[in-house]
């Protein structure tokens, strides 16, 4: 069965966005790209929710060209919205209704790694279902006192195992999780 893996980049006090929808504090330097190479090396299908997708689809396609743009370019993306009424991006589906059905479906079929960048809306709403397999946190160095969390909306506890950790010279913590 493949695997379901989130990774998503986060302040040290949890925000995956600042209070103005604000990114300009990720740290993304060379051990970042490395990481996401082999990381989008093991996928074939990128999962977005609508803003997300909006967010990537205007970067993308006019992205300097390198391994990363090719992949994030031409790799499969199902982009779950009940807003959005077409995606253009090359590769893109979009599904708006059933995403417990879709992904499940998803994670039975032959494949590699389904990635899910961002998106954490859609990845607070997965994880309860038991659909995440890997969450991985990439955590940076800065506090940013409000903004929008990286768990939205959990009304439960999930017991979590970490799995791998890797510090980056940068101060940046890649943890990676899975359900205990």
């Amino acid at each position: 069965m493949r695997k379901v893996i989130v990774s998503n980049l986060a302040s040290v006090d949890g925000f995956f966005e600042g209070p103005n929808k604000e990114l300009d504090w990720h740290v993304v330097d060379e051990e970042f790209h490395a990481y996401a190479k082999d990381m989008l090396r093991k996928a074939d299908t990128l999962l977005f929710g609508a803003a997300t997708y909006e967010v990537m689809a205007a970067y993308w396609p006019t992205a300097p060209s390198d391994e990363i743009a090719d992949k994030m370019n031409n790799l499969r993306k199902i982009v779950f919205s009940k807003t959005l009424k077409k995606v253009t991006w090359n590769n893109s589906r979009l599904v708006s209704s059933n995403i417990r059905e879709e992904v499940s479906k998803l994670k039975q079929q032959p494949g590699k790694d389904i990635v899910i960048l961002g998106s954490a809306q859609l990845a607070s709403f997965l994880l309860p279902l038991g659909l995440i397999d890997e969450y991985r946190v990439i955590l940076n160095p800065v506090l940013l006192g409000g903004g929008k969390p990286l768990f939205h909306g959990i009304t439960e506890r999930i017991r979590l195992k970490l799995i791998t950790t890797k510090v980056f010279g940068s101060g940046v913590v890649l943890l990676g999780y899975q359900r205990a």
